[in-house]
């Protein structure tokens, strides 16, 4: 669905990914993983064109290097960033509306959608996304980001900053995705978490793809253990 070549970020002078290659299979959940500074965000950014990067993207026989991030977007494409941002002084549901601007005629089926997929957005939803808990945020934010009807969903740090139990529900709803067709490239720094529910993963280091392999087999690796995984 997604392959990406030679890929190059730059920030000034600063090359922050550097010749990175890697490929997304439909169906499947791919992970990024590696330590701060490794390139992981930069890398998301640069599939929708938000920073200046050299190298080729095709997603889905398209080459879309080069395209507007609208157009991205529209090609079927969601992004839900690290930090969430979520529209602070808009309701739910204006939040899910402006996620929606690329497929308004089917709001109220895919706002329908959102609300049984997170429930606990239903009784909030005319709250401001800015009066919410940093899951419940998350959540509006994965959901702002379906409501485009997204072939590929791409999350960066879906689990940062949220307590245990929320990031065990939110890695659930991130396999039930997977399961209903949405193809998944997850950055995460929670390497185990990450590797339990992926396919296929690939670990960055100083801006290079280091290792790559099937997640059960890295989850097993002693080299990945003793980095990420704290054994």
């Amino acid at each position: 669905m997604l392959s990406v070549k030679n890929l190059e970020v730059y920030y000034g002078l600063i090359k922050a990914v550097k010749g990175v290659d890697f490929e997304v299979n439909a169906g499947q959940i791919v992970s990024l993983i590696g330590s701060n500074g490794a390139g992981k965000t930069s890398t998301l950014q640069s599939i929708v064109n938000d920073v200046k990067k050299k190298g080729n993207i095709v997603f889905n026989d398209v080459d879309i290097s080069n395209h507007k991030t609208h157009k991205i977007i529209k090609e079927g494409i969601s992004l839900v960033p690290e930090g969430r941002r979520v529209f602070q002084n808009l309701t739910i549901e204006e939040n899910l509306r402006m996620g929606a601007f690329n497929n308004d005629e089917l709001y109220e089926e895919y706002q329908e959608k959102m609300f049984k997929l997170f429930p606990r957005l239903i009784d909030k939803k005319g709250q401001l996304g800015g009066t919410m808990s940093g899951g419940e945020q998350q959540m509006l934010a994965i959901a702002r980001a379906l409501m485009n009807s997204p072939k590929l969903l791409m999350l960066d740090e879906p689990s940062l900053g949220l307590a245990p139990k929320i990031v065990g529900e939110l890695f659930e709803t991130i396999v039930k995705l997977k399961e209903e067709g949405i193809t998944i490239l997850l950055v995460e720094q929670n390497a185990f978490a990450a590797l339990e529910i992926s396919n296929y993963a690939y670990v960055l280091e100083n801006g290079q793809v280091a290792l790559q392999d099937d997640a059960k087999v890295l989850i097993n690796s002693n080299e990945i253990k003793k980095k990420y995984l704290g054994g």
